[in-house]
């Protein structure tokens, strides 16, 4: 059995639906089921006894304690995290808590439990922290990719406190020798992507005729990664990567977001065409954000060479997978676009037109 946390979360729900797609080993999925959190990306899993939800926090320290003894699993894999950078720009305070805190206390209860284990099961025994590229910084256009030497230069509040964490797993490893591996990856896109994010909130906008938010000039460069794919390489690195290491997860895609919110536009023309009018009419550019990183780019050799992992999507295949599975799960769409997610948007965004 492995414990999950944030597995209602986008990439966790993925992971866990991955999982048990693939193997019989039961997980416990932790999940504080904050704005983030929707157990409707799990539907398909209720009343199977291989999937075991608590809703509850990685900070509390009872709870995780309790969760260890009687589950006893071979592995954490921790992926509850605030990860919006809007967010963090607005409200630091709650990044600081989980991401900061809470590992903190996760790590914590792993290395107590761990420290009790016996023979096998110690030493098999995995706290897997799931991270980011953005702690890397931001990149010139010329600059070579972020390799897992780069130094950290994290450059907003949510990349600061996933640094933090980064730090917290690799001083507990090697001052308590806790069993650890770290990945950082890029962008994630695919299913249950909650649409506040780029590529959902640019297909749901479009869809019902919005205003497609671009920050800036649109030229900020990102490194896409299908959410299964990115799956499929945690799976190796939780069985066969090598402890105290670091793997860079990225799909080999760069793209500015300009050029992401012009193919979902083309990609929805395609498959649902508007009346209207060609969809690219919506864009619309908005003040950028604070700090914005320029460009993120990812070297991903290190889990090629080691483990065999390559993504195998490609943007054009897994953004075309992306837009369909939105056409075709309209319930789940209107199910997350709740009254607190509307007042979301309308504060980042404000009041905006077509361009």
């Amino acid at each position: 059995m492995i414990l999950i946390t944030g597995g209602a979360g986008f990439i966790g729900s993925n992971f866990v639906l991955d999982w048990l797609a693939q193997s019989d080993e039961p997980v416990i999925n932790l999940d504080a089921l904050t704005y983030a959190g929707n157990l409707g990306n799990l539907a398909s899993l209720q009343g199977d006894p291989r999937h075991v939800f608590v809703q509850g926090d990685i900070g509390d320290r009872a709870l995780v304690d309790q969760l260890l003894a009687e589950h006893r699993p071979r592995a954490i894999v921790h992926f509850a995290a605030e990860s919006h950078v809007d967010r963090s720009i607005h409200g630091p305070g709650a990044f600081l808590k989980t991401n900061i805190e809470g590992t903190y206390t996760l790590l914590e209860a792993a290395r107590a439990y761990w420290s009790h284990l016996q023979g096998t099961e110690r030493e098999t025994f995995r706290f897997h922290h799931v991270s980011t590229d953005e702690v890397y910084g931001s990149l010139g256009p010329e600059d070579a990719p972020f390799t897992e030497d780069h130094p950290y230069q994290p450059n907003s509040p949510y990349s600061a406190s996933k640094a933090a964490s980064d730090h917290l797993v690799r001083a507990w490893h090697h001052t308590y020798g806790l069993p650890v591996v770290t990945t950082h990856c890029s962008n994630n896109y695919g299913p249950y992507h909650f649409p506040e994010k780029l590529i959902p909130l640019a297909i749901v906008n479009a869809l019902a005729g919005k205003p497609l938010p671009v920050y800036g000039d649109g030229l900020n460069v990102r490194d896409w990664l299908y959410v299964k794919d990115h799956c499929a390489a945690l799976r190796l690195v939780l069985e066969r990567g090598r402890v105290g290491q670091t793997y860079n997860i990225g799909g080999w895609n760069e793209k500015t977001n300009l050029e992401i919110v012009r193919t979902i536009c083309r990609l929805l023309d395609e498959l649902r065409p508007d009346a209207a009018g060609p969809r690219e009419r919506l864009i619309t550019f908005v003040a950028d954000r604070p700090g914005h990183d320029r460009r993120y780019a990812i070297d991903a050799r290190k889990i090629e060479r080691e483990l065999g992992w390559r993504p195998a999507e490609t943007f054009e295949t897994g953004i075309r997978k992306t837009v369909q599975w939105y056409l075709d799960h309209p319930e789940w769409v209107a199910q997350v676009q709740s009254g607190a997610y509307r007042q979301w948007i309308a504060t980042q965004y404000g009041r905006v037109g077509p361009a």
